[in-house]
């Protein structure tokens, strides 16, 4: 947009000499408040004798017409009216012409300028591009908004990490509760376990002894005892009771109490008719006082089989069964004791 004429010499106050055919004086210029005059946005300065056109001086019109425009557009400061001389403001392009000059320069654009300066921010620093690609253009909304979204996100992220920890709570509760059922339905299946056992083990227990007394019998029948093992008394020789004592009638059966072998049968001083059967663990049960013997020495017997008697042989005040059991080493023992060991019943 610059003039190609050539540029003038440098205005002065003193006649200067001869360039071509004529002399010519130059004089200061100073402008004063009656030569600027604004006229609605396009700047005119009153004619001045002695300036010429130059490029340089269109330069700095333009520059100092876009530099008012931005002033006017920022609307903090009214707009300073430049004038120039009528040599060079006759040189200059129309204002309509030069690009975002032309609006500030118009009379008619004065109003949709301040309309659209007024609506339009006065930078877009801050916006991204993605802000920029969804129409904001206002720097302050911008950060506005970036800030809001911001706290949006802290606020989703604290609520999502109360969430987890309520989450996490509630396993660990139902993990704490589920193992507390566990050790209660593990304490109960071992009470019930060692109950199971316990019935179990008494009920082998009375099998066994169920076998057992099948295995063993009562040495006689329709009887009472009349004497227990170890009671003292001037009536046994020893100072106490040997045995246990089965007051029956003369004649009663008296029953191998389990199977074995007769070790002798015969008369025996105070014990009268007396029978020892020699089980097959090496005890040994005396039957004495008997009225009869049905057995031999050497011969075996089994469980229930009648080997004599009931009687009043020997050392006696009445009819009964004397019953001793001696141990494999001689030992005597209560046949009380002994008898309901075996599952029997007296």
């Amino acid at each position: 947009m610059a003039s190609n004429q050539p540029a003038p010499e440098a205005p002065s106050s003193f006649r200067t000499g001869s360039f071509g055919d004529e002399d010519r004086t130059w004089e200061e210029w100073n402008p004063t408040e009656e030569s600027i005059r604004p006229v609605r946005g396009r700047h005119r300065v009153a004619k001045q004798r002695g300036l010429a056109r130059s490029s340089t001086v269109l330069g700095v019109g333009v520059i100092a017409a876009v530099g008012a425009g931005g002033m006017a557009t920022a609307q903090s400061k009214p707009p300073v009216s430049i004038s120039l001389p009528d040599s060079i403001a006759d040189s200059l392009p129309d204002a309509k012409s030069l690009p975002g000059v032309g609006a500030f320069m118009s009379g008619d654009a004065d109003s949709d300028h301040e309309t659209v300066a007024a609506s339009s921010p006065l930078t877009t620093a801050g916006i991204t591009a993605a802000e920029a690609e969804q129409g904001s253009t206002d720097a302050g909304e911008a950060l506005r908004a970036r800030i809001l979204q911001q706290a949006e996100q802290q606020q989703a992220g604290a609520e999502a990490e109360a969430k987890a920890a309520q989450e996490q709570a509630a396993v660990e509760a139902a993990a704490a509760q589920a193992a507390k059922q566990q050790s209660k339905a593990e304490a109960e299946a071992a009470a019930e376990k060692k109950a199971a056992e316990e019935a179990a083990k008494k009920k082998a227990e009375a099998e066994r002894l169920a076998k057992l007394a099948a295995s063993y019998a009562v040495p006689t029948s329709s009887y009472y005892i009349s004497s227990a093992f170890g009671q003292a008394g001037s009536m046994w020789s020893s100072g106490h009771h040997t045995g246990l004592d089965f007051a029956a009638p003369t004649g009663t059966p008296v029953k191998a109490v389990h199977s074995g072998t007769v070790k002798s049968a015969g008369y025996s001083g105070s014990y009268g008719y007396r029978t020892v059967l020699e089980l097959d663990d090496g005890t040994e049960v005396w039957y004495c006082h008997q009225s009869s013997m049905d057995v031999t020495a050497g011969q075996r017997v089994t469980t229930g089989q009648t080997i004599g008697r009931v009687g009043a042989t020997g050392n006696v005040t009445g009819a009964h069964l004397h019953l001793e059991i001696h141990t494999p080493d001689g030992t005597g023992i209560d046949p009380m004791s002994w008898l309901r060991g075996k599952g029997l019943t007296i």
